[in-house]
């Protein structure tokens, strides 16, 4: 939060068991206070892409465990990567055991089309779950300017 903000209090209600175990939450999280913890959450919820307009530009993941042994499935995930190169950064694999396999895809560009990797992604037969989690970013390309010697 920047320091010009203004804090603006309120009062919320809670009943004791949940104010309880909410209270174990933070002190597990390492918050100081409940403001500190409710604000957090107010913005991850903020944050969530069903909740973002679809023409938004963000960066992001693309979580994903999905069973190697299913037929063609890595072949198609390479393929559905490779139709949203422009809005893939990166990514890494990893063998989680014998059988599934764990990807993070970092992504950046419109919401829509990151939502629309995600959906094809996750209609995978043999994907066990598939993650798309986001936050705002500047339209400006700033891998142009990074320059490499």
């Amino acid at each position: 939060m920047a320091e010009r903000d203004e804090l603006v209090r309120f009062g919320v209600s809670f009943p004791a068991p949940l104010i309880e175990q909410f209270d174990q939450y933070i002190d597990e999280q390492g918050y100081t206070n409940r403001s500190e913890a409710i604000r957090d959450m107010a913005r991850r919820s903020l944050l969530e892409p069903s909740r973002m307009n679809g023409d938004e530009h963000v960066a992001g993941t693309i979580v994903l465990v999905y069973d190697h042994h299913v037929s063609d499935l890595p072949i198609v995930l390479m393929e559905v990567q490779h139709r949203f190169h422009h809005d893939i950064i990166s990514n890494m694999h990893v063998h989680l055991n014998h059988d599934q396999c764990l990807e993070v895809i970092v992504v950046r560009g419109e919401l829509a089309r990151l939502r629309s990797l995600h959906r094809q992604i996750q209609a995978q037969k043999g994907v066990i779950y598939a993650e798309l989690s986001v936050t705002y970013a500047d339209k400006h390309d700033a891998s142009k300017e990074h320059k490499h010697t």
